[in-house]
């Protein structure tokens, strides 16, 4: 993908422990010139844990946009109307977040986002991050994978021993698979 002028909206949730390889990635992205735009989650914006803290999170942001954080919902509803993205990737993607956006449930700047940049038959790209995938959201992931302009970034069991429901995306497959989306495809194969 030549990232060059392609306006990406991330929207980041509260899976804290991929922020890391998800910021590497995106910084990628930025170098090849992407325009990136982000709305945080509520727990995003709120949470301080052992991985980062809220102004750690702003800090890294600044150093890959320049445009202002969307961090309330009345903030996320125009990027639909005045169609300001040409994808919106959600990473990390929760498994609270992915239950609610495959039953239509818009409560958070986020969620918003997504509905909004979906109205515009744009795609949306799902960086999977979830301890529960494999058991109350197995049903999530199906429904999501069969919408329309709905696509997953390849994803795997992630220490199975330990947390057998547990899946994540691989920041290896992030812009191949946003590449791929872009042409209204879903990289393959999904589960690796």
């Amino acid at each position: 993908m030549t990232a060059r002028d392609v306006r990406i909206g991330v929207g980041m949730t509260g899976s804290f422990c991929t922020f890391d390889a998800i910021f590497s990635a995106l910084k990628s992205l930025r170098e090849e010139g992407a325009d990136l735009r982000f709305v945080l989650s509520h727990s995003v914006q709120q949470i301080s844990c052992r991985f980062t803290t809220p102004q750690d999170v702003k800090n890294r942001i600044a150093a890959l946009s320049g445009h202002a954080i969307i961090t309330t919902i009345e903030a996320a509803e125009p990027i639909g109307p005045n169609n300001l993205l040409d994808l919106f990737l959600i990473a990390p993607c929760t498994g609270n977040t992915l239950a609610k956006l495959a039953n239509g449930i818009t409560d958070s700047p986020v969620l918003m986002a997504a509905k909004a940049h979906l109205r515009n038959e744009n795609s949306l790209v799902i960086f999977l991050a979830t301890n529960d995938a494999l058991g109350a959201n197995l049903q999530n992931i199906a429904s999501l994978l069969n919408r329309k302009n709905i696509f997953f970034v390849p994803f795997c069991q992630d220490e199975p021993q330990k947390k057998p429901h547990s899946l994540v995306s691989k920041t290896a497959y992030l812009l191949p698979a946003l590449d791929a989306a872009i042409q209204k495809k879903q990289l393959q194969p999904v589960m690796c």
